[in-house]
């Protein structure tokens, strides 16, 4: 639904009299391209005509302003929705009742005080809105994305999916795990397609991760187990090899997509320390649990530190209904404020409207405010024969003197598009 607002001068006549011409231009039975109604403009505060035609540069951007929050709202509503009919009304009214009712709020917004202070009121409401309006849908996309995660990770395969919800103790009965102090039982899921080569493979994951090398043995052996100093002769990397446990892997669980093992690897290695010209070099421990996690990471392998916990599934059930509750709260808390917040929005956007057509008609007709304005409401498929017609008849078409063959027209009429 496409609204016009228009002005023109009463030519020192009644405000009748333009209202009649302005009817008959386009709201009539021989042009009956819209419905009109009566626009009534306040007295404003007009200030000097320097700071009038500042105003009115400054007002097409704070016209688009305060449209963007009424636009976002209406958006914000929808999507809350979900595809329903939204009700959005303007104190108590629907939006278009409200314009074509429109009577300025004196306490909202004071006619006596200066439009620039007037404007930076209205605007400065607006922007306010939004960014209340901002923080809110942050928030509320926050969670959103939360309970999708979790959505995601309870129904996805063995890839995405929380193991937790997914095993069972008939399951676990049957995997050894162990947690010593050299050796940790580690869970790695795979896609069904790689099930061949990752099981092949398996065992030389990391095969230059652990250090295998030591002192040869081979022609002495009567100092085997005793304490000797072999200083930085040692090289234990010398022999390398993978931190998993050969024959340690077991399948836990698979799905249509994906398969779920369990692994036991070395924990780490301790280099031990040594004498090297009497002084003493500390030794430093070698995580391997991580160095395999990082070359699981890069084989696409999906790792995770997990600790089988019967009482999880129940748990995450819980937490998902709870996240659930909160998201259905905050939908519905933000869509009333969106209820509540769209008539102020609105009737913000309306009075920057009025207040353009006062300071458009003020610079074209001049002092004394002397101007009637009326809404069109254009009927469907009517709006350029409408704009065609208010050319026609409430134009004044005068060639500027100094360019007479320029063609152009000056039209005696103030125009003002308004899409609620």
């Amino acid at each position: 639904m496409s609204y016009f607002i228009a002005a023109i001068s009463n030519s020192g006549g009644a405000p009748e009299q333009a209202y009649r011409k302005m009817q008959s231009a386009g709201a009539c039975p021989e042009r009956p391209f819209s419905e009109m109604f009566k626009l009534e403009v306040p007295s404003l505060m007009v200030g000097t005509l320097d700071s009038l035609m500042t105003l009115s540069d400054d007002l097409g951007k704070t016209d688009s302003i305060v449209e963007q929050t009424v636009r976002k709202i209406e958006k914000t509503a929808a999507e809350l929705a979900d595809g329903k009919a939204v009700d959005l009304t303007v104190g108590g009214v629907p939006a278009a009742r409200y314009i074509q009712q429109f009577a300025w709020d004196s306490a909202k917004y004071p006619n006596r005080r200066p439009l620039k202070e007037l404007v930076a009121l209205i605007t400065g409401g607006a922007v306010a809105v939004e960014e209340e309006l901002k923080q809110l849908t942050q928030s509320f996309g926050d969670k959103v994305v939360a309970l999708q995660e979790m959505k995601r990770r309870k129904g996805g395969n063995l890839l995405t999916s929380d193991w937790n919800d997914v095993l069972n103790d008939q399951i676990m009965r049957k995997i050894q795990i162990i947690d010593s102090e050299y050796l940790k039982t580690v869970f790695v899921a795979i896609p069904q397609s790689i099930q061949d080569s990752f099981e092949k493979g398996v065992y030389s994951l990391g095969a230059d991760v652990v250090g295998y090398g030591g002192p040869d043995w081979s022609n002495d052996a009567s100092m085997l187990g005793e304490p000797v100093s072999f200083g930085s002769n040692v090289d234990r990397h010398k022999t390398r090899g993978s931190p998993v446990v050969p024959g340690s892997l077991q399948l836990v669980h698979q799905d249509e997509d994906s398969i779920l093992y369990a692994l036991t690897i070395l924990k780490g290695q301790y280099e031990s320390g040594y004498y090297e010209n009497g002084e003493f070099h500390q030794g430093n421990k070698i995580d391997f649990v991580a160095e395999f996690a990082k070359i699981c990471r890069e084989k696409r392998f999906v790792h995770r530190d997990f600790t089988w916990d019967p009482s999880q599934a129940s748990k995450t059930s819980i937490a998902h209904e709870q996240m659930q509750v909160e998201v259905d709260g905050m939908n519905a808390a933000l869509f009333r404020w969106c209820k509540n917040h769209y008539g102020d929005a609105f009737v913000a956007w309306t009075h920057i409207k009025v207040i353009r057509v006062f300071v458009e008609s003020v610079l074209r007709y001049g002092l004394p405010v002397d101007f009637t304005a009326v809404l069109y409401k254009v009927h469907s498929g009517k709006e350029a024969e409408l704009v065609a017609a208010l050319d026609k008849n409430l134009g004044n078409p005068k060639k500027d003197a100094d360019e007479e063959d320029d063609g152009e027209e000056f039209h005696d009429f103030v125009l003002l598009k308004f899409d609620p």
